[in-house]
């Protein structure tokens, strides 16, 4: 279930059980994935709204009283990436009511881990047919053949710009942290003490920006980095 090159798709995953959602990673990173654990605490949704994530995994039936809200607010954060809600109680209305409410498939945990794999497999599969092309207004991303365009431009980008470029075309007008972007582009977890970040967002906007008549791609003062879709 391994992307071409050297970037796993990231899984993200949000499961208030412990055990079941460290057997669920175990599971998902043995199958050639990452998998990235998401915050329990009230400030988790920061951590989704700025994780470069391919696919959100939730599970929102053990500790929210209105858990089909809760699949309403993940669609959201989740925008065009696939959504997997898993219920526990694998209950059938629990599952069409988590599909009404935005989730692009819905699962029980019966112990069958395979299964929700397969269902990942084939969320991911789906997704990358219909994400092969990212952008907004005169910025074109082919993913496949990793080509960039801008207003019909041709833009040649190496492999760690272009992946910084792609993570911020996932979810345009929305700042995405430093730590976020080192974890999707460089597998980082950890601060290493560098400027990497700053040196290929530098390169970044001297060949997405320059020559062209507004800026796409801006710092947020505090937040990281955004890419916006069409001028202020």
């Amino acid at each position: 279930m391994e992307e071409g090159g050297d970037r796993k798709l990231l899984v993200a995953v949000y499961h208030p059980q412990p055990d079941r959602a460290h057997a669920l990673m175990a599971a998902i990173g043995a199958a050639g994935l990452a998998v990235q654990l998401l915050p329990q605490h009230v400030d988790g949704l920061r951590a989704w709204v700025d994780s470069c994530f391919d696919l959100l995994i939730v599970n929102p039936f053990l500790d929210w009283q209105e858990p089909f809200e809760f699949v309403r607010l993940a669609r959201s954060i989740a925008g065009r990436r696939p959504l997997l809600v898993i219920s526990d109680r694998d209950a059938l209305g629990d599952r069409m009511k988590a599909l009404g409410a935005g989730a692009d498939d819905a699962v029980g945990w019966t112990d069958n881990l395979p299964e929700v794999l397969a269902r990942i497999a084939s969320l991911l599969r789906r997704s990358r047919i219909a994400a092969g092309q990212l952008g907004e207004g005169e910025l074109r991303i082919d993913l496949i053949d990793r080509r960039v365009e801008r207003a019909g431009r041709l833009i040649r980008l190496p492999l760690r710009e272009f992946d910084l470029l792609a993570n911020l075309a996932r979810v345009p007008d929305r700042p995405v942290s430093r730590d976020a972007l080192l974890r999707a582009v460089w597998r980082i977890d950890f601060d290493p003490g560098t400027n990497r970040v700053e040196v290929h967002m530098s390169r970044l906007r001297a060949k997405v920006d320059r020559g062209f008549d507004w800026p796409m791609l801006h710092t947020v003062k505090g937040r990281g980095y955004t890419l916006r879709s069409r001028p202020e």
